[in-house]
């Protein structure tokens, strides 16, 4: 007899799962959010935005990549979700919009109910840092198409900003300074390059070595900075023209979004020491400055572009948010790159 649990698909597993991650999810709430005792959707209470006067909504969707690969031989799933959180939510804030709510959606060959739970906390987590509610989601079983141990994730937000704050490159102006915002590794961003070195260096992810003082893995697996609520109060308190969320491209390709094409940002490759783990990357990989530049953070997970009268004032206030912040570099007539000195 054929049935679904014959082809593959576990529903109770699924039932399981999702009784495991309520009481995760319930953290990442805000005062807006509607319970729908279906469960079909989630709701938002849109009368919040009757304090705009003129709202608007901004939304993003992306996915962790193949860092999933790299959480799933290392075992270790708790975190992955936040790294979804900060690669949808922290493209809202460039545009100066403040996170609302996030949706997710799992696909595993699959379902292990503490697996998906411990993805789905991390996503909580995620939101929560961000100020954002998680409203609903879903995990589907692809057996067959996936491996029992393999899943991939993506999210979806929605924020809102006040169209006269709207920030980007229509801000910019000539002799505005460029701040770097540290970032807490590699990100999610980069890593077929990332499993690359490994395979070609025989590189194992429980390999300690001493330049980072803790396993390969755990620093792959660090989870990515999430800046939202850090960018949000920077532009309530100094004078923010643009953001750029430096992701896939580097700090180069990234910042050149928020530029106008009649001006440039000047870096300071001297400025900022990157990380470790870039420099055992690079080392074991033999990988050349250029494509580290082209793939990496190297460091600087988010850029602000401030004017030069506000800038002691954002590294003030970065500072006592714990955010490391430095001056990387300045904005000059050009043609609209950003470029290392």
């Amino acid at each position: 007899m054929s049935t679904y649990e014959a082809a593959g698909v576990d529903i109770e597993a699924g039932d399981r799962a999702v009784a495991l991650m309520k009481d995760r999810v319930a953290r990442a709430r805000r005062p807006e959010v509607v319970d729908d005792a279906s469960g079909f959707a989630g709701l938002f209470d849109a009368s919040a935005l009757l304090r705009y006067q003129r709202p608007l909504l901004a939304s993003s969707t992306d996915g962790v990549g193949t860092k999933v690969m790299i959480a799933q031989r290392y075992g270790k799933h708790d975190t992955i979700g936040i790294d979804l959180v900060g690669m949808v939510l922290d493209d809202l804030v460039v545009c100066g919009a403040e996170p609302l709510f996030m949706t997710d959606y799992i696909a595993c060959g699959k379902v292990v109910p503490e697996r998906v739970a411990e993805i789905v906390g991390g996503v909580a987590e995620g939101c929560r840092l961000a100020g954002a509610a998680l409203v609903g989601g879903e995990t589907a079983e692809h057996p067959g198409a996936m491996g029992p141990d393999e899943y991939d994730l993506a999210g979806a937000g929605t924020g809102v900003v006040e169209a006269a704050g709207l920030l980007g490159p229509s801000r910019v102006r000539a002799g505005d300074v460029v701040l770097g915002l540290a970032s807490s590794g590699v990100h999610s961003n980069g890593y077929s390059l990332v499993r690359h070195v490994l395979r070609e260096a025989s590189l194992s992810l429980d390999a300690e070595l001493p330049e980072l003082g803790r396993p390969l893995g755990e620093e792959l697996l660090e989870p990515t900075r999430i800046y939202s609520l850090d960018c949000l109060e920077l532009a309530r308190s100094a004078e923010v023209h643009a953001y750029a969320h430096i992701t896939g491209g580097g700090v180069e390709s990234n910042l050149s979004r928020s530029l106008p094409g009649h001006l440039d940002a000047l870096l300071d490759r001297s400025s900022w020491t990157p990380p470790a783990v870039f420099g055992v990357l690079a080392g074991h990989g033999s990988i050349a400055q250029h494509d580290m530049d082209r793939t990496f953070n190297l460091g600087v997970g988010m850029a602000a572009v401030v004017a030069a009268d506000s800038a002691d004032e954002a590294l003030r206030v970065l500072a006592a948010r714990d955010v490391g912040a430095w001056v990387l570099g300045e904005v000059v007539p050009g043609e609209g790159r950003a470029r290392y000195r």
